[in-house]
């Protein structure tokens, strides 16, 4: 029968600890030097992908309309029904005929999906259609990002709870 200190050293016999050697030491230093060389470079050159594009126009569709002058034409925005509200169907009429846009939908204090909006051409430019879901709060803030060439306009508005 094999008592408890016979089986400690036979452990100890099976788990023997390499002794610190001049070269191991330097294999250390050189990994630990990889490591914080490539921590200090991740940090300096991060870069934030959440930060709004500085060179997109902003505007806020309060009004039911949201017009937007450029440098050499006006972009026209429209949403409808307003003032909006949750599970119902939102039409967007962009009025320009030049370049199909796209778009999507996402809340502005609170993530609840990207919502892709498709356009169909119309007389007067492109319409797309889009549902946005119901919130816990009354009114949710919602941010619509159309991209159109290179041009990008963020059109933010607010949207209601249903009443029951």
């Amino acid at each position: 029968m094999k008592t408890l200190t016979s089986v400690t050293w036979e452990a100890r016999k099976i788990m023997a600890a390499e002794k610190l050697t001049k070269g191991r030491l330097i294999q250390i230093l050189f990994l630990l030097a990889v490591l914080i060389t490539a921590f200090v470079w991740r940090t300096v050159t991060y870069n934030d992908n959440q930060t709004e594009d500085s060179t997109a126009l902003t505007c806020q569709l309060s009004a039911n309309l949201c017009q937007q002058n450029d440098s050499d034409e006006s972009l026209n925005i429209t949403l409808s029904p307003y003032p909006a509200v949750a599970n119902q169907e939102l039409t967007i009429q962009v009025d320009n005929t030049n370049v199909k846009p796209t778009a999507s939908v996402e809340g502005v204090n609170m993530y609840m999906g990207t919502i892709p909006v498709t356009f169909e051409q119309t007389s007067k430019g492109w319409q797309g259609r889009f549902t946005v879901p119901e919130c816990m709060h009354d009114e949710m803030e919602w941010a619509i990002t159309i991209e159109q060439g290179d041009r990008k306009v963020i059109a933010t508005f607010m949207v209601k709870k249903q009443t029951k």
